[in-house]
């Protein structure tokens, strides 16, 4: 009974039914009312108003999704081209330093072969192939050899000056031993004075040694010594070296002329051997001193 009561007084007003049909009735009573009269535009943008808010609170969680999405993908592209473009400059580095280095090498080939046209002297061109280990002698393996017809003594050189003689011939190599080898000499004259020396290696690389000169030489910094010529090896001309730096000591008779060579003895790769120099006659020999065997002296007898 109390159950029946309490189930009668929740279950007041309209049914179900009746409710859905009013309010069905009712949005198509308001859907034609805004369709042809327009009264509730200004109701809608207030609610609208009111919902943006909300609106823009239920789109945050979306909204940051979806930049955070954004965010991790453009960090992954942007480390993958970084990883890509430093790949791509690795290799273009070591493109650029290739054409570098051919642009180089064609520049001193082009210097070679307007030496070897203008020079009155028969020249062949060839490319250094091995340098000498032993860090104490200074000597160069060209790829010319006796095939080339190359011969011991002949001179080596570059666009700039005199590099070295060939000391040694293989059948497809020979060894060229450098001005600045310390057991190397080579005539030289003071291109400004015309004063005859002889220059020596000393060893190292950027250094040549012009030993035996008086301290009163007219000798000056800045000198060129070239070939002299006369010894039938180097052709006269040839630059060698230029005076560096003179120390003039009175205590000593000789004084002290550092020199630094003219040509790329440590830098070039092509270089030019010298072929057909005029030979020179023969050296004399030296005629052997007579030898005059002493009269014996005659000893006056005293008379009796």
């Amino acid at each position: 009974m109390e159950h029946t009561q309490s189930f009668r007084f929740f279950n007041r007003g309209p049914s179900p039914a009746v409710r859905l049909v009013f309010f069905s009735l009712l949005s198509l009573l308001l859907l034609f009312v805004d369709a042809r009269f327009k009264y509730l535009e200004s109701t809608r943008s207030a609610f609208s108003i009111l919902l943006y808010p909300l609106q823009q609170m239920v789109s945050v969680p979306g909204s940051l999704w979806h930049r955070a999405d954004a965010f991790l993908t453009l960090q992954s592209n942007l480390i993958r081209k970084n990883d890509d473009l430093r790949q791509q400059h690795s290799a273009d580095a070591v493109k650029l330093q290739q054409m570098q280095s051919l642009q180089e090498e064609n520049r001193n080939l082009r210097q070679l072969l307007a030496v070897q046209q203008q020079a009155s002297y028969p020249m062949q061109l060839a490319e250094i192939v091995y340098a000498e280990r032993d860090i104490f002698k200074r000597k160069l393996f060209l790829d010319k050899g006796a095939q080339a017809a190359v011969q011991a003594g002949q001179v080596v050189m570059d666009d700039n000056g005199v590099v070295g003689q060939i000391t040694r011939v293989y059948p497809w190599l020979s060894e060229v031993t450098l001005i600045t080898d310390k057991d190397h000499a080579v005539p030289v004259q003071v291109l400004r004075t015309g004063l005859r020396s002889i220059v020596f290696g000393s060893g190292d690389t950027s250094e040549l040694a012009l030993r035996y000169m008086p301290v009163s030489a007219d000798v000056q910094t800045g000198d060129t010594l070239v070939t002299s010529g006369i010894d039938g090896t180097y052709p006269p001309g040839l630059p060698v070296a230029k005076v560096g730096r003179i120390e003039r000591d009175p205590a000593y008779p000789f004084a002290r002329i550092q020199c630094t060579p003219i040509a790329g003895v440590a830098k070039q790769r092509q270089l030019l051997i010298l072929s057909g120099l005029p030979k020179l006659p023969e050296r004399p020999e030296a005629a052997p001193e007579s030898v005059t065997p002493d009269k014996p002296k005659k000893i006056k007898r005293k008379k009796p």
